[in-house]
């Protein structure tokens, strides 16, 4: 949940030194912690059982990188890995924060980094901050400035690097004066342990090894970064009880870092008390052979579906056939532990990265009135909230927020905002006052996170797709319970009615409508007619 609380301002100073300025969507506009905790009814009420935060780890307030100027608002440029930024409140407001929502049954989890930090370093052959990566073939570890370079870090085998003694194999790289201690822990501060190689290019090798748009990119291969960053987080769930992680920029670090460090932060976990911490990595990219590598090699134990966002807006949308899902469906086999790896993957249709999904229903239906992107919107969160997976919201989607989409366009406030890009837009359903619980979209996200909640099938049961094709129109899918138990779940997203006979398990021969008009008998033993307004979802179970 990400700034969903206003504060009052008593003094602006300038920004490029506090870095607010609520007229800029690239600055901080005053949400806090404080905020979050007065506003848990309202989270609450949309049926959320826990609260994920964006980092709120102590960050350079503002970094200049090319053209581009900014204010840590999205808590991404860290400093000090071990306290609360004073944007966002102190210790104290912290631990509150975490035991009113504890005391409420939700859970809190943090987005945390183990990548980069804060840009500090500088490389002395780049005074402009814009080294071109330069790669380990190029640039070995035990040569100063290339191949042909004098020897060294005498000793190091290319696998222990604790043996690095100097870090100017490719750069020179240095701490500007007055920036020595920037970081805390104090061991962030010295280069040796970042890779120095330049600007990632986001391909190959500079993936995992170069600087993340300038960002110091941490030597992660190196033990005292394994273990510091097992101390820095680890003292977190030490201190506060934090129920999980989602971790940042997961697929730019290496394999071994995360298969020691994930089981240390389960272990940290239990040890407080926490039988269950999730951990889910942030795996950028829409196939799920990707994303479901990490699971595998990684040893993570879930990753944002990315593959379900992509695939549940395009077929939301209408711009592809409802059979993009059952594929997708079909890729859960990839998963370390497939369908029951599949069944904890966090879902969601959008974030502060990529845009929000009444961004995508828009841009994909510009002739559409209000009515229908509201219809399409509803529909991509019904297919989240009743398909296999863990559904997570985006803040703002449950007021209409759309957004100019990708990055920095999708952080609206949601107190009345005095970024003009903000205070113009007109939600899909209307624009409510701040914090409605009356907004279209707010009612129907409450209304199936009841449903979800009132039926175990719809939150663990094994899912079977019943039917899809390659135009929109129907999809239809089963969730089973090991008693027997089915619910039948059905989605139009053409804007056509559609009728079908749809298979069902063999004893399912009576049905109760959770939601919508659903037929009281099969047709035949494992076959029921189903009937699906435009754009409408039919939640039917079957009953003795």
């Amino acid at each position: 949940w990400r700034r969903v609380a206003s504060a009052t301002i008593t003094s602006a100073p300038q920004r490029l030194v506090s870095g607010f300025d609520p007229t800029d969507p690239d600055f901080y506009h005053g949400g806090d912690l404080a905020g979050v905790i007065q506003r848990l009814d309202y989270i609450q009420g949309l049926g959320a059982t826990a609260v994920w935060l964006a980092p709120i780890f102590r960050n350079k307030p503002v970094q200049t990188h090319g053209d581009y100027t900014g204010a840590a608002h999205h808590g991404y440029w860290i400093t000090d890995f071990t306290t609360v930024d004073p944007h966002f409140g102190d210790e104290a407001t912290m631990r509150a924060l975490v035991d009113a929502a504890h005391a409420r049954g939700m859970k809190v989890y943090l987005d945390i980094v183990a990548n980069h930090t804060a840009d500090v370093i500088r490389y002395r052959e780049c005074p402009r901050n814009d080294c071109a990566y330069r790669s380990r073939a190029d640039y070995p570890y035990t040569r100063k400035g290339g191949v042909d370079g004098p020897p060294i870090n005498d000793g190091f085998d290319g696998r222990d690097f604790s043996r690095l003694t100097r870090p100017d194999y490719a750069y020179t790289p240095y701490v500007p004066a007055g920036e020595e201690n920037a970081k805390v822990p104090a061991w962030l501060n010295d280069p040796i342990h970042y890779h120095n190689r330049g600007e990632s290019t986001f391909t190959g090798e500079s993936s995992l090894d170069g600087d993340f748009a300038g960002l110091d990119d941490l030597l992660t291969e190196d033990p005292v970064v394994i273990q510091g960053m097992i101390d820095i987080f680890g003292g977190w769930i030490d201190r506060y009880g934090i129920d999980g992680y989602r971790i940042d920029t997961a697929r730019h670090v290496d394999a071994a870092f995360w298969q020691a460090f994930i089981p240390a932060m389960k272990a940290r976990a239990a040890a407080r008390g926490i039988p269950n911490f999730h951990i889910f990595g942030e795996v950028y990219d829409p196939d799920p052979a990707v994303t479901a590598r990490f699971t595998r090699v990684d040893a993570y134990p879930a990753v944002l579906d990315f593959p379900f966002q992509k695939q549940a807006t395009d077929v939301a949308a209408g711009k592809v056939g409802t059979d993009a899902l059952a594929r997708l469906f079909d890729a859960d086999a990839l998963y370390a532990d497939r369908a029951d790896t599949a069944a904890i993957l966090p879902t969601f249709l959008g974030n502060h990265d990529m845009g929000r999904i009444g961004f995508f229903v828009k841009q994909a239906n510009p002739e559409a009135d209000d009515a229908e992107l509201l219809a399409r919107i509803e529909l991509a969160h019904a297919l989240m909230m009743f398909s296999r997976g863990v559904p997570t919201l985006y803040y703002g989607d449950e007021q209409g927020f759309a957004g100019a989409g990708g990055y920095g366009n999708s952080r609206q406030d949601m107190w009345p905002s005095r970024t003009p890009v903000y205070a113009d837009e007109t939600p899909v359903g209307g624009r409510q006052p701040a914090y409605s619980t009356d907004a279209p979209l707010y009612r129907a996200i409450a209304e199936m996170a009841r449903l979800r909640a009132a039926e175990p099938a719809l939150r663990r049961g094994r899912q079977i797709v019943r039917a899809s094709g390659d135009k929109p129109g129907l999809f239809a899918l089963s969730r089973l319970t090991d008693d027997g138990g089915e619910v039948l779940v059905l989605f139009n997203s053409s804007t056509a009615p559609v009728a079908a006979q749809v298979e069902v398990e063999p004893g399912s021969l009576r049905w109760q409508a959770l939601r919508g008009d659903c037929a009281a008998r099969s047709s035949a033993p494992a076959s029921v007619a189903v009937r699906v307004p435009p754009l409408d979802y039919l939640v039917c179970k079957s009953v003795p």
